[in-house]
């Protein structure tokens, strides 16, 4: 069965993490993605190891199942050819800034221009209508902007960005739920649109829902931040041996927990008998806590919390979660072959559909270029015309390779 996405064509202009994320979204769920890369192809493609030059890993992990066609849009051909993919196109997203696509002649009264019908997706840092509309964004930046190494400094004393790129994925799987609605509302009215989702606005979103806390009334009821997610004491506690994630949050929890410890002392102490207490006791309860952790193994715990029925996991590293027994179960982590960079290690959707079922792995992410003579002809480009755009470095197709062994 194909996709829920099956038939919908979807022009890809973004580069990098945050766009290429959202369209392998819509592409895992069927979408025909046809990425359009410059002629040095996007940047993303050089990042980390490789066996072949333009196909590294954050490539191959964010790629899969579109075509690539090389456009440069600085050529008047090429604007045009792109025009052309448009008109029998569903959407087209692109992650540059607003004012970059209208100097290229491509913003949205251009496009819609040659498809009433599209839905036209920028996906970029700040709202239009703001003091920031033309800054750049990048995943640093807007964690910054949002307070999240701030909130880091409060925890641990320093301040620090999150291990992974998590505005740009958040913000990526926010674009692909945004876009899913605009094309939900194009089938259901027929009406294109130009959305906009921007990251700023996004994050500030996220980290807000958490931490207005008091600031959340007006006038305040105290100040803003979530003193459990920011205590310093909030980090998996050590073991003999490890380290457990682990979380009480229940009364009834706490008083098993207290039990459990031999505290049962504990469990009507005025600091810690409710939430409210132990909120505002946070420090004095994880301070205890770590204390107690600290003298039994990572097995004994986990024994004694699904016991007790606590919520609690062992510390991963990112070894022990290629290895997880879970993941291999459910047939998360796949072997895949490539057919010029071998055999690749591959995550599924997170999702499981009893109706439409996706093939997450229709294609494997293309090289650059790999798809453009394909494309063109689709858009009604003969062969003397594509030869003639590859003539004049519009467009241009891969070199040869031989296959992986």
């Amino acid at each position: 069965m194909a996709g829920p996405f099956d038939g919908v064509r979807i022009v890809d202009l973004t580069t990098m993490l945050m766009g290429p994320l959202a369209t392998q979204f819509l592409a895992d769920l069927g979408a025909d993605v046809i990425k359009v890369e410059p002629p040095a192809g996007d940047l993303v493609r050089q990042i980390g190891p490789h066996r072949s030059e333009g196909m590294g890993p954050l490539h191959l992990t964010l790629n899969r199942n579109k075509r690539s066609i090389v456009l440069d849009l600085k050529q008047p051909q090429g604007r045009e050819a792109l025009l052309a993919l448009v008109e029998g196109a569903d959407a087209l997203v692109y992650n540059v800034r607003p004012q970059a696509m209208e100097r290229l002649g491509l913003g949205y009264d251009a496009v819609r221009a040659r498809n009433p019908q599209v839905v036209y997706c920028g996906a970029y840092g700040f709202a239009q209508q703001g003091p920031y509309a033309a800054r750049p964004a990048y995943d640093e930046l807007i964690e910054g902007a949002v307070g999240i190494p701030a909130l880091a400094q409060r925890m641990t004393g320093t301040p620090s960005y999150a291990p992974f790129s998590i505005a740009d994925h958040f913000c990526g799987m926010h674009a692909a739920f945004c876009l899913s609605a605009a094309l939900y509302h194009r089938k259901a009215t027929g009406l294109g649109q130009a959305l906009e989702v921007t990251m700023f606005e996004a994050m500030a979103q996220t980290v807000l829902t958490h931490h207005l806390y008091g600031k959340a009334f007006v006038p305040p009821l105290g100040e803003a931040g979530y003193p459990r997610q920011i205590s310093p004491d909030r980090k998996p506690y050590r073991t003999l041996d490890g380290h457990v994630c682990m979380l009480l949050f229940t009364d009834a929890q706490w008083r098993r927990f207290f039990e459990a410890a031999g505290r049962n002392d504990l469990a009507v102490d005025a600091r810690f008998v409710d939430v409210s207490g132990r909120n505002r006791n946070t420090a004095a309860l994880y301070e205890w806590l770590a204390g107690v952790m600290a003298g039994r193994s990572t097995a004994e715990w986990l024994a004694l919390f699904a016991q007790i029925d606590i919520a609690a996991m062992a510390m991963n590293t990112l070894d022990d979660l290629l290895a997880d027994p879970h993941l291999a179960a459910t047939g998360f982590l796949q072997q895949v072959e490539h057919p010029t960079e071998g055999t690749l290690l591959a995550t599924r959707l997170a999702s499981n559909w009893s109706g439409s079922v996706p093939q997450e792995h229709r294609g494997p992410a293309p090289l650059l270029g790999q798809h453009s003579a394909e494309v063109l002809a689709e858009a009604g480009y003969t062969a003397d015309d594509i030869d003639a755009l590859a003539t004049a470095r519009v467009t241009g197709a891969p070199p040869a390779r031989k296959a992986a062994p």
